[in-house]
C-alpha cells in the first residue's frame, strides 16, 4: 500500500545515508488493530541521548511525546475497531515528531534505535487525501511542518478514505490555438491539407533505421530518394553511395526502401567520373554530385546513364579547405527544398561562412548566391527547409540541436535549439526530403530518417 511504500522509501534513504550495518524492517499490529512499522538501525559513534544528563529538555520533550502517544492508544481502544474514522478532539493523528537528519530517533540506545511509525494499514479504507505529498518523517502534507509541532492536544484533520487512483496524481494544462495546432499537424505529415505549403521548423523526431552498411565503405555514405521523380522511377526508388575510398563509382538502385534494408539492389550505376564526400543528391531524375577533387558540381542522368551538365562553383573550397566539422572533405554540400536546388560551400573571401546558391537544375547556372555569417566548420551538416538553411551542432553528440537558421527570404539569421539525436554517434550526410517531410541521414554505417514538423510563422 502507499504507507508501506513510504515506509520502504524511508528505509532506502537509511541505507543511502551510508550506514555500514543493515537496516530492518518489521511490520506487526498493535493491541488497537494499527499497522506498526519499525526500523531498526546502527547508530553512529556518538553519545546515547539517556547518557546526556545534563540536556533536561530533551528529555522532558521525550516525556510529553510518550505521554502523548499513550493517550491516543488509549482512545482508539475505547473507540474499538479499525480504520480511519472522525478524531476526537485532542487527538494527534498524523503527527510526528522530526529530527534533524540522519538523527531520526534521539532516544535510541547502544548499538542501534528503533523508529516506531504507527499508521493504518494501507489497502481497504486506509487512503491518503489526494494531492497530498509526504514528507520524509511520514506525516501527510496536509497537516503543519513538523518543525512547528508542539505538545499538547492539537484537533487532527479528518482522514477519508479516496480511491488509489487519484494518490500522487499531477497534471498541467497548455492552451494552445486550434487553428495553429491544425497547421503544424498538416504541415508535419506527408500529403497533409498544407502539404505545398510551407513553414518554419519547430520539431525532429527521433531516427528511424531503414538500413545498415555491411563494409567499412559503408561508415559514411548517402542515401535518398527523388522528391519529383522522373518515369519509370518513382518516389518510393531508393539510392545509396557509400562513400568511403578514394574512386567512388557506384550509385545503388533500390525499388523501394525495404529492398534497401534487405541489401539487395535492383540495379548498380557506375558513374563516369567518381564522386567527393557525402553530398550528392536526386531530383528530377538526375544525380547532382560533386566531382573528386574539384569545385564543380554535375549532373548525370539516370534514365541515359550519362554526364549532361557540369559547372564549376567560382571560388569554392574543395578538398578540405571548407568542410563540416567532421571533416570528410565535406567542402560542397547539394541540397534540395520546396524551393529547388541549392549547393552549400565556403569561399576564400567570405572567410570560411557558409555561401549558399540556388542552382538551375538543367544547366546548374547559378541563379542567386547568398552568404551568410555561420562558420562553415563550427557546424556538423545544414539542410534547407523552404528556403530556410538549417544547421546541426555536432555529428558525434548523442543530444545534438539544430542550432542556427539562416532565412535566404529575409537574409537574417536567428540561433535556435530544437533537439536532434545523433543515435550512433557519427553523422555524416543530412538531407531533407519535401515530398516526405523527413530528413534522411546516415550515421555511422546507419541508414535513417527523422520526421520534421513545421508551423507556419
Amino acid at each position: 500500500g502507499a504507507m508501506l511504500r513510504l515506509c520502504l522509501l524511508l528505509w532506502g534513504s537509511l541505507a543511502l545515508r551510508g550506514r555500514a550495518d543493515p537496516a530492518f524492517l518489521r511490520r506487526a499490529p498493535d493491541s488497537a488493530g494499527l499497522c506498526t512499522y519499525s526500523f531498526t538501525v546502527a547508530g553512529p559513534a556518538e553519545a546515547c541521548p539517556e547518557a546526556a544528563a545534563g540536556v533536561p529538555e530533551l528529555r522532558a520533550e521525550l516525556a510529553a511525546l510518550a505521554a502523548r502517544l499513550s493517550r491516543l492508544e488509549g482512545r482508539e481502544r475505547a473507540m474499538g475497531g479499525s480504520g480511519p474514522r472522525e478524531p476526537q478532539q485532542g487527538a494527534d493523528l498524523g503527527r510526528f515528531r522530526s529530527f534533524p537528519e540522519g538523527k531520526l530517533n534521539p532516544a535510541r540506545g547502544g548499538a542501534g534505535g528503533r523508529v516506531g511509525i504507527a499508521v493504518p494499514c494501507c489497502g481497504g479504507s486506509g487512503h491518503r487525501r489526494p494531492g497530498r505529498q509526504w514528507g520524509r518523517a511520514g506525516q501527510c502534507g496536509g497537516c503543519p511542518s513538523p518543525a512547528h509541532a508542539v505538545p499538547g492536544p492539537t484537533a487532527a484533520p479528518r482522514w477519508e478514505p479516496q480511491p488509489l487512483t487519484f494518490q500522487e496524481l499531477q497534471s498541467e494544462r497548455t492552451e494552445v490555438p486550434v487553428s495553429r495546432l491544425l497547421e503544424e499537424t498538416a504541415l508535419g505529415r506527408p500529403g497533409g491539407a498544407h502539404s505545398a505549403g510551407c513553414g518554419e521548423l519547430v520539431w525532429v523526431g527521433e531516427p528511424v533505421v531503414f538500413g545498415r552498411a555491411d563494409s567499412i565503405a559503408g561508415k559514411y555514405g548517402v542515401w535518398m530518394k527523388d522528391p519529383e521523380p522522373v518515369p519509370p522511377f518513382t518516389r518510393d526508388t531508393t539510392w545509396r553511395v557509400d562513400a568511403v575510398g578514394t574512386e567512388v563509382r557506384q550509385l545503388f538502385q533500390y525499388e523501394e526502401a525495404e529492398q534497401l534494408a534487405r541489401g539487395y539492389p535492383a540495379k548498380v550505376h557506375i558513374l563516369p567520373r567518381p564522386l567527393e564526400s557525402t553530398g550528392a543528391v536526386v531530383y528530377r531524375g538526375g544525380l547532382f554530385f560533386q566531382p573528386r577533387n574539384s569545385r564543380s558540381v554535375a549532373r548525370y542522368d539516370l534514365r541515359g546513364e550519362t554526364v549532361t551538365a557540369e559547372r564549376e562553383i567560382p571560388g569554392a573550397g574543395y578538398h578540405g579547405q571548407y568542410p563540416y566539422s567532421w571533416g570528410g572533405y565535406t567542402d560542397i554540400d547539394l541540397a534540395v527544398d520546396e524551393m529547388g536546388l541549392w549547393v552549400i560551400y565556403s569561399t576564400e573571401s567570405a572567410r570560411g561562412a557558409i555561401v549558399l546558391s540556388k542552382l538551375d537544375p538543367e544547366t546548374l547556372e547559378i541563379r542567386r548566391t547568398w552568404e551568410t555569417n555561420i562558420r562553415k566548420r563550427g557546424v556538423a551538416n545544414a539542410f534547407l527547409i523552404c528556403g530556410t538553411l538549417y544547421t546541426v551542432s555536432s555529428y558525434s553528440a548523442p543530444n545534438a540541436t539544430i542550432n542556427f537558421a539562416y532565412d535566404t527570404t529575409t537574409g537574417a539569421s536567428r540561433a535556435l535549439s530544437i533537439p536532434f539525436e545523433n543515435r550512433f554517434r557519427y553523422l555524416s550526410m543530412l538531407d531533407y526530403n519535401p515530398s516526405e517531410r523527413q530528413l534522411f541521414a546516415w550515421d555511422s554505417f546507419n541508414m535513417v530518417t527523422y520526421p520534421v514538423r513545421l508551423a507556419q510563422a
